[in-house]
């Protein structure tokens, strides 16, 4: 699923969907991402209509883009599920306990690390973990 290409990343995507949709088996990251399109009942038309592979989703005109966002999420499950930044499993599990909702607490991270990652690529700079992790504690104890 990993990679540079735009296309083929969505194209993970749709056919999550499809399979799910289908009741088709899923692998371990297949069932990850399921999870998360089911979380996101907003983008089900778009993920089952695949002309919709190339649409762009420009901020300027107040668009979101669905990738990304779930792209955070998967982020997210890995961070947690390996525990890398050391330490986030816990926010994780701290977070979870504030806010009592997966989603929510979920969404609040992510705008971490999408902050994190903005910063990184403005700066040219590796993403700084400690920051991150900085501000997810930030978050907890603002809850």
């Amino acid at each position: 699923m990993f990679g540079q290409n735009r296309q083929q990343l969505r194209q993970f995507f749709f056919d999550v969907w499809a399979k799910q949709q289908n009741g088709q088996p899923l692998d371990a990251m297949e069932q990850v991402v399921a999870q998360i399109i089911e979380m996101h009942p907003e983008y089900h038309a778009l993920l089952s209509d695949p002309d919709k592979l190339d649409q762009d989703f420009p901020v300027e005109a107040g668009h979101s883009n669905p990738f990304l966002h779930m792209g955070l999420h998967i982020s997210l499950h890995e961070q947690i599920s390996t525990d890398r930044p050391a330490g986030i499993r816990d926010l994780y599990q701290q977070l979870l306990l504030r806010f009592g909702d997966r989603h929510d607490c979920e969404h609040a991270m992510a705008e971490c690390l999408a902050e994190m990652l903005w910063q990184a690529q403005r700066d040219g700079q590796p993403p700084a973990e400690a920051d991150y992790l900085t501000a997810l504690k930030k978050l907890v104890k603002s809850r």
